[in-house]
């Protein structure tokens, strides 16, 4: 017969009190403003995957491209900023649910738009990333949370890099 064992032998391990020179409370702000970026991010990927499954058009190779190595830049992107939450000691958000109640864009549309259209939301998710990121700094210079700064200044110089990129397509 197994006999069973103590309560207080199978008790979950205790987790050390995170100590790395940032309050909890600027922790907690910090991580909610990476979650906000983070659902943009995610966001601006679903949208710019869905709009490469569906452009059509005489732009249609340049953009299906395009769009390509935009939605990869996206996924790759993902991961470090949910990392850098969980670094902060909290949990990332990672579900639509989640996702939608946190971003500040828009959902695709339901009937995929004309080409032009699609550069044109795509424009206005970018910028709208950057506001997000660019809205973190306060919070992580107060903090001197040099690895979420370093980390937004990478995303926005992306964001608005792309953010032109696609606004130039634009222009008549």
């Amino acid at each position: 017969m197994v006999k069973k064992a103590k309560a207080s032998a199978v008790a979950a391990p205790l987790v050390s009190k995170i100590n790395i020179g940032i309050s909890e409370k600027d922790r907690s702000a910090i991580a909610g403003g990476l979650s906000h970026l983070l659902a943009d991010t995610y966001t601006l990927y679903l949208t710019t995957h869905n709009f490469h499954w569906n452009v059509t058009g005489p732009m249609f190779n340049t953009l299906h491209l395009m769009f390509m190595a935009q939605y990869t830049e996206l996924w790759n992107a993902v991961d470090p900023i949910a990392e850098r939450i969980r670094s902060l000691g909290h949990a990332a958000p990672g579900s639509y649910a989640q996702f939608g109640a946190l971003t500040s864009i828009k959902d695709a549309p339901a009937v995929p738009p004309k080409a032009l259209e699609m550069v044109r939301i795509l424009v206005e998710g970018h910028e709208a990333v950057a506001r997000t990121a660019r809205g973190i700094f306060p919070l992580a210079d107060k903090a001197a949370d040099e690895p979420t700064a370093d980390l937004l200044t990478q995303r926005l110089t992306v964001h608005e890099q792309t953010a032109w990129m696609l606004r130039s397509l634009l222009e008549a």
